[in-house]
């Protein structure tokens, strides 16, 4: 009975499944702070400051998430997998349902911010705990020298999270008036997650607990607080951890969120152009995830994640030449940028669970990832934003490549053993 319980479908779609409810759950608040919050909770001020306070407001999440990664690895390392996914997907649904029912500027005043900076430090919480465990879904009950393709499935939900997200704002785009968009329709999709949370419950309350997590419970090797545990005797594995993962968030985040913004207020593109060439070059992203994890598990995770981000920081050299060429180079933009994305996603998850014990792993995966989530994405949007209108658009391909040459001195540090095993 365990077995059928535990089989690789039912423990692959609660890890993919799970994560792509996270993901459209993040990228809705991260579309609508494009499109939506400058002129619905930023009102007074003048475009430019409200696309930056705006994007002030998309960061907190980021800095929630390693304080999440902390309390969830906690329970995740010392109860188990299961209930601390359940938990953290509850905690970024509520959060992610509220923003829907949020008062504007003009009916609260300042606390229209204020609340929307609550509700996006539980999204940021919630999804803390949530990557970290899906991996270790997939990673702990996978076949030997297959762990890069199970640990693919939750990676799999960033593009399947940023589909659903992007396709919710075309019809809503498409089928309603801007007025009724800025007043009713962005909220459409914050409320209908309610749906994908209680679908994603229903998966994972049917899964039972991984063998390695098990093994550790009945041979007694748990620790009693994880992330001291993490933090005393793991801090080269946590610091190249962070490193590895940088240019992963800065180049996703460059991708999506800050391209979104200045093809649509400086290049002259609707939002539903740019959102309708997003799409395309995430259906590049979806696909080069699942053939980085079968090129990893091959040839090694260290050699794959060298190669994709030494061929993102060169593409960091073209990132002006081809976003602000027209239609053609746009399109171009995409295809390149999101399948360099897959290639350096689909095997982030494997490499960054491999280095530490089953003791500390729920906490060392999560806190990495979400290290790495502060230094590289939070701050992105607005420091290309920064960059772009201070500078040039080059500026923020050089500000690509710097995150790439990083990410590639932490790789030559780490051993392959500490990536690949």
């Amino acid at each position: 009975m365990g077995e059928q319980v535990n089989s690789p479908a039912r423990i692959l779609t609660a890890s993919l499944v799970g994560t792509t409810i996270e993901f459209f759950d993040f990228y809705i608040f991260a579309t609508a702070a494009v499109l939506v919050f400058p002129h619905l909770f930023f009102p007074t001020s003048d475009p430019t400051s409200a696309v930056l306070q705006s994007f002030a407001t998309f960061s907190i999440a980021f800095f929630a998430r390693p304080l999440g990664a902390a309390v969830f690895g906690h329970y995740g390392d010392r109860i188990g997998r299961k209930a601390t996914l359940v938990a953290a997907l509850m905690t970024m649904g509520l959060s992610t349902v509220m923003i829907g029912f949020l008062p504007g500027y003009d009916t609260v005043g300042v606390f229209a911010p204020l609340l929307l900076a609550i509700c996006r430090f539980g999204q940021g919480l919630g999804l803390g705990g949530e990557w970290g465990g899906a991996v270790l879904l997939a990673t702990e009950n996978a076949p030997p020298h297959r762990r890069s393709w199970y640990a693919m499935f939750p990676q799999l939900g960033a593009p399947l999270g940023f589909v659903l997200s992007a396709t919710s704002f075309l019809l809503l785009t498409e089928t309603l008036t801007n007025e009724q968009f800025l007043s009713w329709g962005w909220r459409i999709p914050f409320v209908s997650s309610l749906l994908l949370v209680l679908l994603g419950l229903y998966v994972r309350l049917k899964i039972t607990e991984t063998p390695e997590f098990q093994k550790a419970v009945d041979t007694e090797a748990r620790v009693a607080v994880p992330i001291l545990d993490l933090l005393r005797s793991h801090k080269r594995a946590l610091l190249l951890g962070t490193l590895v993962a940088l240019a992963t968030f800065v180049l996703f985040y460059l991708m999506t969120v800050f391209s979104l913004s200045w093809a649509t207020s400086k290049l002259g593109y609707s939002r539903e152009r740019y959102l309708e060439i997003q799409l395309i070059g995430v259906a590049f992203f979806a696909a080069t995830i699942p053939l980085a994890a079968w090129l990893s598990d091959r040839y090694g995770r260290r050699t794959v994640l060298l190669i994709a981000t030494a061929c993102t920081g060169v593409f960091g050299l073209f990132f002006e030449p081809l976003l602000a060429s027209g239609l053609a180079g746009a399109l171009a933009f995409n295809i390149v940028g999101l399948a360099l994305m897959g290639f350096n996603y689909g095997p982030i998850g494997a490499a960054l669970a491999s280095p530490f014990p089953v003791s500390v792993r729920y906490s060392g995966a999560s806190m990495t990832f979400n290290l790495a989530g502060i230094f590289g994405a939070s701050l992105a949007p607005y420091i290309a934003t920064w960059l772009a209108l201070n500078f040039s658009l080059a500026w923020v391909g050089y500000y690509l490549l710097a995150a790439c040459l990083l990410t590639l001195a932490a790789m030559v540090i780490s051993r392959d053993a500490e990536l690949s095993s």
